[in-house]
């Protein structure tokens, strides 16, 4: 093997425990913020919308995770490129930052369309109750959550698993593990919002996996053609 190859095998192995641990932050934290607003907020078809306080605390609580999940998404994005290095595609990666930041750019402006919602709830609940904008937002917000922004997830998953196999860096069987999940939210969207949860599940897999892969490397217990069988 060429210096140059060895070079860029071991960038592929030394993956940063950073990214890891972003990875599991978002996850962590997005799923906490998912589970804490989806248990407070009525269903919208329900024919009570009227909120008691441990309801909107649990919202506001969900709510004011996201900003920290987002950061730390960002933050692995950020760190899975620069470990690309030379073995970068302009082509994917393009494809790569363009869905994550939408994604992100997405879920921020559902929080903010809620974060207004709650604000306006807390200051004259019933004139909140008795007005068209808050089925209005609600549905909007739920669009933008369960359709658009999963979607994005969904083409942010196949682009990096396709980056995962043109380069190698992760193992086919990982790569295969993310196709599956993204065709799940692209054909799933409308069945269940829970679904949602496969991404920052994902993401969580995908981070400690990273971690595992980073401890084998440490004792040298792993190389280049383990990494990629």
């Amino acid at each position: 093997m060429s210096e140059n190859s060895a070079r860029i095998s071991t960038q592929r192995l030394e993956t940063p425990r950073a990214a890891a641990i972003a990875g599991i932050l978002f996850a962590l934290l997005y799923g906490a913020s998912y589970v804490l607003i989806q248990f407070s907020v009525p269903a919208i078809s329900s024919q009570s919308s009227s909120l008691s306080n441990n309801q909107v605390k649990s919202i506001t609580l969900g709510l004011s995770l996201l900003p920290f999940a987002g950061i730390a998404f960002i933050w692995l994005m950020g760190v899975i490129r620069s470990r690309m290095g030379v073995l970068e595609d302009q082509f994917f990666s393009t494809l790569f930052l363009g869905s994550g930041l939408i994604y992100i750019g997405l879920t921020f402006t559902a929080s903010a369309l809620s974060g207004g919602l709650l604000s306006a709830y807390a200051i004259d609940p019933m004139l909140m109750l008795e007005s068209d904008s808050l089925l209005l937002t609600r549905n909007i917000t739920n669009q933008i959550t369960t359709v658009y922004a999963i979607r994005m997830a969904g083409m942010f998953m196949i682009v990096l698993g396709t980056i995962w196999v043109r380069t190698r860096i992760m193992p086919r069987w990982l790569a295969l593990v993310t196709y599956a999940s993204a065709i799940i939210l692209l054909i799933s969207i409308g069945f269940t919002h829970w679904v949602t949860l496969l991404f920052p599940t994902w993401v969580l897999l995908i981070s400690t996996y990273i971690l595992y892969l980073n401890f084998l490397f440490k004792k040298g217990e792993l190389d280049f053609d383990d990494l990629t069988r």
